[in-house]
C-alpha cells in the first residue's frame, strides 16, 4: 500500500478538510475463495491464498477527504460520480466510523475519487484494489486502528488480502461474528522475487455474471463446492504455504494450476452453469499445457479468476521464452502499438527467435487485447 497527502477529490477549498491518497494493488488468488458462509459479514466457506501483484502496472488509486463543511457524502469512480447508496459501501463507511479514534470528525462527510489503471468487473480483481484502497485511505482520515483487513473484507472479499504485499492467505475462520476471519502475510516480496506474473488481457468487457451473483448460485447448488470446501482447500492451502516457503515453484505452479481447474469446474456444476472463460482463455490454456509437457518441468503456471483473462506465473528465467511463445500464438494486430506492457523488449534480444519450442506446440493463433508483464 502506497500512501501520500494530496489533493485529492477536495474540489472547491474546504476548511479543515483532512485528506489522504493512496494506492493499492491487484491480488491474484492462487487458492481460490468462491462462496461465502455469510453474505451480510462477507465470511467465505474455504480459506484462500493470494499472490500480490507489483503496482507499477496494475492499481487502484483513492482520494478521500473529509469535512464538516461536506453536506453529504460522494463518491467519483474513474471521473463520474457514483450513488453512494451501495450496500457494501455503506458497510466499509460505517464501521470506519465506528472505529475512529478522533472525536471532532463526529458528524462529517467524505468525498471520495478513486480511479483503475485497468479494466473493471472483467475478472482482475479490480474491487478488491478499490476497496482496500478506500479503507486504507478512509482508515488515515479517520485515524482507525484496528486491523484493516476486517474492513476491507465487508466491501469485497478478496480485498481484505490486497491490504499485504507479498503472499497472503485470507484465514476462513470459523466466529459467527467474523473477528478470526481476516488476511494474514504468508511471506513478502522480496521472499521470492524471482517469480514474474504475466496477464494476458483476453477480453476488457464487463462479465455477463458478477462474482456476487455466481458465488451465490454455486453455495445454492454445487456439490462440488461443498467438498472442496471440506476436503480439499485444508490440504491444499498447507501445500501451498511449505511451496512457497521452500520456493519450490513445480509444487506452486501444480496446485496452481490444479485450483483454478477446480474452481471452474464448480462453474460448471453450478445449476445453471456459469462460464467465465471463453474459447480464447482454453487455448491459452491448451498452449501453456503442451509447452509445459515438451519439458523435464513445468516452466509457467496458468490461472482464471472470475474472468476471460489469463494470469501466468513464470520464474524470471523463463520470462523471453514465455514472450516469445504468447507473441507467436497471440500476435498482436498492426493497431495494437502498445501491446506490451510492463517489459522492456529492447533489454529481450531476437524476441521472435528466442522460444525454439513455438514449432513444435500445435495450437491455433487467436487475439489477445493487450499483455501486461509485473512482478
Amino acid at each position: 500500500m502506497e500512501e501520500e497527502l494530496s489533493e485529492g477529490c477536495r474540489g472547491k477549498a474546504m476548511t479543515a478538510a483532512k485528506v489522504a491518497t493512496c494506492s493499492a494493488p491487484v491480488n491474484i488468488a492462487v487458492i481460490k475463495y468462491w462462496g461465502k458462509r455469510d453474505e451480510k459479514l462477507i465470511l467465505p466457506v474455504n480459506s484462500s491464498l493470494s499472490v500480490t501483484l507489483s503496482q507499477s502496472e496494475l492499481k487502484a488509486t483513492t482520494s478521500v477527504s473529509v469535512s464538516k463543511d461536506y453536506e453529504s457524502d460522494r463518491i467519483w469512480l474513474n471521473g463520474k460520480e457514483e450513488l453512494i447508496s451501495n450496500p457494501r459501501l455503506q458497510s466499509c463507511l460505517q464501521q470506519v466510523r465506528e472505529h475512529c479514534s478522533d472525536p471532532t470528525l463526529a458528524g462529517a462527510h467524505v468525498h471520495i475519487c478513486s480511479k483503475n489503471n485497468f479494466p473493471t468487473a472483467a475478472g482482475l480483481a479490480s474491487s478488491a484494489a478499490g476497496y482496500a484502497c478506500l479503507v486504507y485511505c478512509l482508515a488515515q482520515v479517520y485515524d482507525v486502528k484496528c486491523d484493516l483487513s476486517l474492513i476491507a473484507r465487508q466491501g469485497s472479499g478478496s480485498a481484505c488480502r490486497s491490504i499485504y504485499g507479498g503472499f497472503v492467505k485470507w484465514d476462513a475462520g470459523v466466529h459467527d461474528d467474523g473477528s478470526d476471519s481476516i488476511a494474514v502475510q504468508v511471506a513478502p516480496a522480496s521472499h521470492w522475487p524471482d517469480i514474474e506474473i504475466l496477464v494476458l488481457v483476453v477480453s476488457d468487457a464487463k462479465k455477463e455474471y458478477s462474482s456476487t451473483i455466481g458465488m451465490q448460485a454455486s453455495v445454492e447448488t454445487s456439490e462440488l463446492l461443498k467438498y472442496r470446501a471440506k476436503c480439499v482447500v485444508p490440504d491444499r492451502m498447507t501445500q501451498m504455504e511449505t511451496a512457497i516457503e521452500k520456493k519450490d515453484f513445480q509444487t506452486f505452479a501444480k496446485l496452481t494450476m490444479q485450483d483454478s481447474n477446480q474452481f471452474h469446474a464448480i462453474c460448471l456444476d453450478t445449476y445453471p452453469p456459469i462460464t467465465y472463460m471463453n474459447d480464447t482463455s482454453r487455448k491459452i490454456i491448451s498452449l501453456m499445457t503442451k509447452y509445459n509437457s515438451l519439458q523435464d518441468e513445468i516452466k509457467v503456471a496458468y490461472s482464471y479468476d472470475a474472468g476471460p483473462n489469463a494470469v501466468l506465473f513464470v520464474e524470471s528465467k523463463n520470462v523471453p521464452e514465455l514472450l516469445s511463445l504468447v507473441k507467436h500464438y497471440f500476435p498482436p494486430t498492426e493497431e495494437q502499438s502498445n501491446y506490451f506492457h510492463g517489459v522492456d523488449l529492447q533489454g529481450i534480444k531476437d524476441l521472435d527467435k528466442v522460444c525454439c519450442y513455438a514449432e513444435h506446440v500445435e495450437t491455433q493463433t487467436a487475439a489477445l487485447s493487450c499483455f501486461f508483464v509485473v512482478e
